[in-house]
């Protein structure tokens, strides 16, 4: 699906999983992953086969941010020059809105799996993403105050959802080095498990959402995307219609007769 080995994709009984694949930068961003990303994104969005998505990282990490080395190699993030280009924050945000905007604005269940460590930009890609799984090993850094930048891909905004205002600034303006646990505790891992069962429970979790009910689960994320911009009355005027179309569906039908039989529900059928 894609011409570079800087992701890689799989498919497998309707689990998705593309893999962020330079880890020997710690899968640091690259153009041609931003690129590969974000066409691997919107065609699994596209393909009915697809009822899940899992991303992860090559190797020991899952996604270091921006590309240090590249930076200090081309004379800074800029670039060396000396003002802002204008078509390169058009570049950037079209990147942005490839990556993180589509994780976000998924219409199937996205589970990001972090086998080690993400930092900077790369938070931005773990916090779109519906749940996230990490290990011991996982550790969280905001890092951009660390390079002199003032951070992009979405991080600052998700970390006021995530954990308020107050702590996002501890994040951001502190960095403090997030082990698994405080990832865990402040809400910024959904669970922990251990590093040698991260494939097999990311799997289980990531089966759990592939065999659900498909519609319900893309109206209810709908629902958690509109609600930080809705009063409780538009909220709840915007949910009606989705929850009247989700009633008409055989999931529904389906999960109403097993949940009679005391059985469990076999969606998708």
């Amino acid at each position: 699906m894609t011409d570079t080995d800087h992701v890689l994709y799989d498919l497998t009984d309707g689990v998705a999983t593309i893999t962020l694949n330079r880890p020997e930068r710690r899968n640091a961003m690259s153009g041609p992953m931003i690129e590969g990303l974000g066409e691997l994104l919107q065609e699994s969005a596209d393909d009915p086969r697809v009822r899940a998505l899992v991303l992860t990282g090559a190797g020991r990490a899952f996604c270091a941010g921006g590309d240090v080395q590249q930076f200090d190699a081309d004379g800074g993030e800029g670039g060396g020059a000396s003002e802002v280009d204008p078509a390169a924050v058009a570049e950037q945000v079209r990147h942005q809105e490839m990556t993180v905007g589509q994780i976000h604005a998924f219409p199937k269940p996205v589970l990001a799996s972090l086998p080690g460590a993400a930092a900077g930009a790369g938070l931005g890609l773990a916090f779109a993403a519906d749940l996230r799984i990490g290990t011991p090993r996982t550790v969280m850094a905001t890092a951009f105050a660390t390079v002199a930048l003032s951070g992009d891909f979405g991080v600052a905004w998700f970390l006021h959802q995530l954990v308020g205002p107050a702590r996002a600034r501890e994040l951001l303006l502190l960095n403090p080095r997030l082990d698994g646990q405080a990832c865990l505790d402040l809400g910024l891992v959904n669970q922990l498990v251990p590093e040698d069962e991260l494939a097999e429970r990311t799997h289980e979790m990531a089966r759990r959402l592939a065999d659900g009910p498909a519609l319900a689960l893309a109206h209810l994320k709908q629902n958690l995307r509109e609600v930080p911009f809705q009063t409780l009355s538009e909220a709840m005027r915007a949910e009606v219609p989705r929850h009247k179309e989700c009633g008409l569906t055989e999931d529904h039908i389906e999960a109403v007769s097993a949940f009679v039989e005391k059985r469990p529900p076999v969606f998708g059928r």
